[in-house]
């Protein structure tokens, strides 16, 4: 099957695009597309493949589902294109970026848009396990091939790469990470930053500063997260 997608993924991902589960999704998605409203619009699906190549990457964010909201999903996880009202848990990951790195602003400004392909530019693959989702509807598009196809490409960064950074928010995420090598990674972990949790462990966290200490011990160059 051909999929449009970076080449470096397409090379890791090419034996999925052959199984019997992913000609099922594919079908499923067409048709959904066709019949219902459904994001992100289908040229952003492949997009935090397509802004962060395999080898490029330093740290992995994954998250769940894609917005569901109109004009909010962009293929990024959490983020949203610029203009766009921040999501409550993406607005909590603000909070906590500011006060992780406050000793850092050093008279900056901290971006206030939640676009965060500043991010995916860097090496910051902004995964969600779902790759599509219905309108007003979390979780519609769960459990038809979306959450294999993404276990696979955990898998294979994990296999294939040294040294990189996965940050787990929520125990969603956590679940996901049982794919990551923590022998060869780092991996950090909290609370969900929604507002039903983030007072329960997200918040205080400091994960922005602990993925940079690990990529710069690494010999790597740290995320401008601001």
């Amino acid at each position: 099957m051909e999929v449009r997608i970076e080449p470096s993924w397409k090379e890791r991902l090419k034996e999925e695009f052959e199984k019997p589960y992913f000609e099922e999704l594919t079908q499923f998605v067409k048709e959904e597309y066709t019949n219902e409203v459904v994001y992100p619009p289908p040229a952003f699906i492949f997009r935090a493949f397509e802004l962060c190549p395999f080898e490029k990457v330093k740290v992995v964010i994954l998250g769940q589902d894609p917005y569901h909201g109109k004009g909010q999903a962009n293929g990024l996880c959490f983020s949203v294109s610029e203009g766009v009202s921040l999501p409550p848990s993406l607005a909590n990951i603000f909070k906590e970026l500011e006060s992780d790195l406050m000793s850092d602003l050093r008279g900056r400004s901290l971006h206030r848009d939640g676009n965060l392909e500043r991010w995916a530019r860097q090496g910051v693959l902004l995964l969600n396990a779902t790759l599509t989702v219905r309108a007003r509807i979390a979780g519609s598009h769960q459990g038809h091939g979306w959450e294999e196809f993404t276990d696979a490409a955990i898998r294979a960064l994990s296999e294939e790469r040294q040294q990189l950074v996965f940050i787990l928010w929520g125990n969603y995420a956590k679940a996901k990470g049982a794919h990551i090598d923590r022998t060869k990674h780092c991996v950090i972990e909290s609370a969900h930053p929604s507002p039903f949790s983030a007072y329960n462990g997200f918040f205080g966290s400091k994960p922005f500063s602990k993925a940079n200490a690990y990529l710069i011990a690494n010999g790597k160059e740290p995320i401008d997260w601001l």
